[in-house]
């Protein structure tokens, strides 16, 4: 296998960022291979959502690099690091309210040429999604939040990435409309050969999709693993995944069981 072949797709390298005075990420390395799932694990305010602001350029830096296909695009407009074949679907399910559903699909692909082949792309979001489809004509900001988070997944699709962000996909979802919009990601994943990084608080549910995970804590990086032996670990279990041991007869647990996310 040559070289070139094991390159990842995306690279950080010692990544430091803040928000004014406040570090949020220090000396963050990370890597996605190609048609990888991977996965970053974190409380709330350990930097997850930082991290994927400054891949897509919305967030200069202080320190380090990103590399994308072996390009450096640190310093590059979020626009340019579009056209690349890297987008964003940011924390909270930013769609355009006043478009329709349709519309809000065409803004993703507002980049293409290929005009014949943007309609089979919305086809095939409304085969993931088929309330988009039922819901086509209808303003995006008279959905609910889960078919908002398909909107908002479907209209990244519709400018052919090659690499997606995907920022806290089941803030707010019930249960079955997060295992629903991760069951689509995985599709996407296979069908398409996307790339995904995905930071999520639901560590179960990520942990069971993704290859390849890191757990970030105050910023840093503190473990990473394949995703099936960081299952394995009894502390990710403990902490993450809310498994206990059951302590012998007569032996009382050590101390309060954690919230489960």
């Amino acid at each position: 296998m040559s070289a070139a072949a094991n390159e990842p797709m995306l690279q950080l390298k010692n990544i430091e960022s803040a928000y004014g005075a406040v570090k949020a990420i220090r000396g963050v390395s990370l890597r996605v291979a190609p048609g990888e799932i991977c996965t970053v694990l974190g409380s709330n305010g350990a930097g997850k959502s930082t991290i994927l602001k400054t891949i897509s350029g919305i967030l200069d830096p202080l320190q380090g690099s990103v590399s994308f296909e072996g390009r450096a695009i640190t310093s590059l407009d979020p626009a340019e690091i579009v056209k690349l074949g890297l987008l964003h679907v940011p924390e909270g399910r930013e769609v355009f309210p006043l478009l329709s559903v349709r519309d809000n699909l065409l803004m993703g692909a507002y980049t293409r040429k290929d005009q014949d082949a943007v309609g089979r792309d919305i086809e095939q979001v409304f085969g993931y999604f088929p309330i988009l489809r039922d819901r086509a004509k209808q303003p995006a900001g008279l959905l609910s939040g889960g078919q908002q988070q398909m909107l908002a997944l479907s209209r990244a699709i519709m400018a052919q990435p090659r690499l997606i962000l995907l920022d806290e996909p089941s803030l707010g979802l019930s249960p079955r409309l997060t295992h629903e919009i991760f069951e689509i990601v995985v599709r996407i994943n296979r069908e398409r050969g996307t790339a995904i990084l995905v930071v999520e608080q639901n560590a179960n549910m990520a942990l069971n999709v993704a290859d390849y995970g890191y757990i970030l804590e105050n910023g840093r990086v503190v473990m990473e693993d394949s995703c099936e032996r960081l299952r394995e670990r009894k502390d990710i279990q403990a902490f993450y995944l809310g498994i206990k041991e059951t302590p012998a007869a007569g032996v009382q647990p050590a101390g309060k069981k954690r919230k489960v996310w």
